[in-house]
This record gives C-alpha cells, structure tokens and sequence, in this order.
C-alpha cells in the first residue's frame, strides 16, 4: 500500500500516487491501535510512566521517526527570523537545529506525560491518530505546494474532501468511545493546532511541504492527547 509506505517505514519504498491520499486515515487507524495496544498492554506489567514511555517509543518505531523529523525541520524552517527560500533551504537540511531540538523534546515530552497521566485507552489513541493522517490530508487540500518538486508534490491537488470528511467522522466517533463526551472538544482542539500550523506555514513559505504534513500530524496527536489528559 502506497499510503503505507509514504506514512511508516513500512510496505517498500516507493513513490507515492494520488491514490494513496485516501487511505491516509486507515493507516492512522492501524498505526493508532498498535500503539494503543501497546499501552494498554503495557501498563498491566508497567507503572504508567514506563508504559506511557514504551507507547511513545512504539509510535516513533512504527512511523520510522518520519514524522518527528517532519516536526524537527519545520521548526527549524519556520520558527526562525529568515527569508522563503532561506526556510525552505533550512528545512530541507540534514543538520538540526535549536528550535527543532526544542519543539520535539517538549512534544515528546508533553506526549509522554499526558499518556502517563490517563487510563490506557486504545480508542482514543486511534481516534487522535486517525484524525492526525486526516488532517494531512485536509492540509493537502487547501494549501497550495510550497516547493517546485519533492516527495509530496505527488499530492499536488488531490486532496480529497471525501476523506477528510470521512476520517474527521470516524476520528471523532472513535475518540467518544475512548474519552465520552469531552471527545468533541479534544478532537476541536486538535484541529485548531492543525490550523494555526496551517496558518504559519502559508504565512511563512507560502504552503505546505512534506515535513509541515508530518508536523500537522504529530501536532494533533500531541494537542489531543494534552487535551485528553486535562481534568474533566
């Protein structure tokens, strides 16, 4: 599966079609019941700081880290005082900087103290993950490429409202189920960061690129589950 490629380490190496922007939430979906399985697994043989820690290294193992190299070089690119081009260069990079090693300590950080602050839940971590691959593909939709070639640029117009509407739908559904009703308002808060990392992004190198879609998604993720861990 191309999606599946294009997302994790995993289903070859390939390079991805217009095809695969649909089954962007499904992969959320599988990714996010394999690291909720892990947490819940693990925190019957775990105190929950260590099980929160294994769920969080689970996610990065299953991504590949592709996704917290996304929020790294975004940061990098977008957070400092530079010109368009400067940024893109900068994100296009090997080297990390300071405000990438900044953001994704604090974001790893935040994750792992919000999962070790709730009851293992499944459902809500596939909920937030579906929803985090879904608004990939909301951003797809309705930000123009920011660059003239790259890896993304495969998803130049094709992303689906279809899709998002379908992921938003079952992303909300299936995050009820883990946290009740204030499911609504974990899954708005998730999209308002996918929309003010939107925002940032048209502003400052006029769209997206590959590594803003895995910042958007590793941002809902992270804004869900602070959210999540609050005391309703």
């Amino acid at each position: 599966m191309e999606a599946l490629g294009f997302l994790t380490p995993f289903g070859g190496a390939r390079t991805p079609t217009p095809s695969a922007v649909r089954w962007f939430p499904v992969v959320g979906v599988l990714v996010g019941l394999a690291v909720g399985g892990v947490w819940r697994g693990a925190v019957e043989l775990w105190p929950p700081a260590v099980a929160a820690a294994l769920a969080v290294i689970a996610d990065l193992a299953l991504t590949g880290m592709l996704h917290l190299d996304g929020v790294i070089d975004t940061a990098d690119g977008l957070l400092p005082h530079l010109d368009r081009e400067r940024r893109l260069a900068v994100m296009a990079e090997p080297t990390v900087g300071a405000f990438g090693v900044v953001v994704a300590v604090g974001v790893l950080l935040a994750q792992w103290a919000a999962l070790a602050s709730m009851r293992a839940d499944v459902w809500l971590v596939t909920g937030l993950w579906c929803l985090s691959r879904t608004a990939m593909v909301a951003v797809m939709s309705s930000l123009p490429y920011a660059r003239r070639d790259g890896l993304a640029s495969a998803f130049i117009g094709h992303g689906r409202a279809s899709t998002v509407a379908a992921g938003a739908v079952v992303s909300v559904a299936l995050i009820g189920v883990g946290a009740g009703w204030p499911g609504l308002a974990i899954a708005a808060a998730a999209w308002l960061g996918v929309i003010g990392l939107a925002a940032l992004a048209r502003h400052r190198i006029g769209g997206y690129t590959g590594d803003v879609l895995g910042a958007v998604g590793v941002l809902a993720e992270t804004v869900g589950l602070v959210v999540a861990a609050a005391k309703w």
